[in-house]
């Protein structure tokens, strides 16, 4: 049997006889099963009634989304650097023109993940392009389709290429990860979140949750102490998973101003 997908989250999973029973990703707390029960499908299904959209955010930067949506809807964002391609996160969609267009791009030299949710086809994009995938190993236990692409980094940060480092920060999952493109902006540095920091729609804060479909938060100290690392480093603007969820200036300053509201509104919601 082919390797089928989670509809409701994209993860492939390995070849066997059957579908699973469960999706564990979905059977997570930080994720859900719908009311309407499990549903699976295959990649081929998915590239006869879906189609991947592409859309410039910054001078080397490009947003990936497939249409219609599907699964959570997330975006992957191609990277381009001088010493190669970056695919920031996965989305379950992998057909024929995308593969025309990354190669006519350059390829990938490397494919980083921020966190389980995403993993979606990491597989068949590392195959695809001949390119490591890049996860934090604190998240190992979640990777449905085991493959000799994947690297499992460890500690708190990587060096993926020249320009891009991974940072663990936690939070959503343990080894939830963002990406510091120093080329960004214009040269004053991007940061790449998924929703490990959550853009929201005012385009003007962040959130930060252990579980976003089932508002799970997070604790004000951990939040702080995200917040806190990613304040250490030079960037200027923050790109999200979603589409259009990126603060192109003053991101910095956004993801401070949040994290104070953060724990400002949880202490005066747990106050006598």
């Amino acid at each position: 049997m082919p390797h089928v997908l989670c509809a409701t989250c994209g993860t492939q999973f390995a070849a066997g006889a059957a579908p699973p029973a469960q999706c564990p990703i979905c059977e997570d707390e930080r994720q859900f099963v719908p009311a309407q029960g499990q549903r699976w499908t295959t990649l081929e299904a998915l590239r006869g009634g879906h189609a991947n959209g592409w859309r410039q955010l910054e001078p080397g930067l490009l947003a990936i989304r497939s249409q219609p949506a599907f699964g959570i809807d997330q975006r992957a964002l191609l990277v381009r650097t001088p010493a190669g391609n970056l695919l920031w996160d996965c989305i379950a969609l992998l057909d024929a023109a995308t593969i025309e267009i990354i190669g006519a791009l350059g390829g990938l030299a490397g494919i980083a993940i921020s966190h389980p949710h995403y993993y979606t086809t990491m597989v068949e994009w590392g195959h695809a392009f001949g390119a490591p995938v890049w996860l934090h190993a604190a998240d190992r236990a979640h990777v449905a389709r085991p493959d000799p692409c994947l690297r499992f980094w460890e500690g708190e940060t990587a060096a993926v290429l020249p320009e891009v480092t991974l940072h663990r920060l936690g939070g959503h999952f343990a080894g939830g990860t963002v990406a510091h493109w120093r080329g960004g902006a214009g040269g004053r540095g991007a940061l790449l979140s998924g929703d490990i920091l959550q853009v929201l729609p005012d385009r003007r804060h962040l959130g930060f949750m252990r579980s976003y479909p089932c508002l799970i938060p997070l604790p004000p100290a951990e939040v702080e102490r995200m917040a806190a690392q990613c304040l250490g480093l030079p960037w200027e603007a923050i790109y999200g998973a979603f589409h259009e969820r990126e603060i192109t200036v003053g991101g910095k300053a956004a993801l401070a101003r949040s994290a104070a509201r953060y724990r400002a509104w949880v202490e005066r919601m747990v106050a006598p």
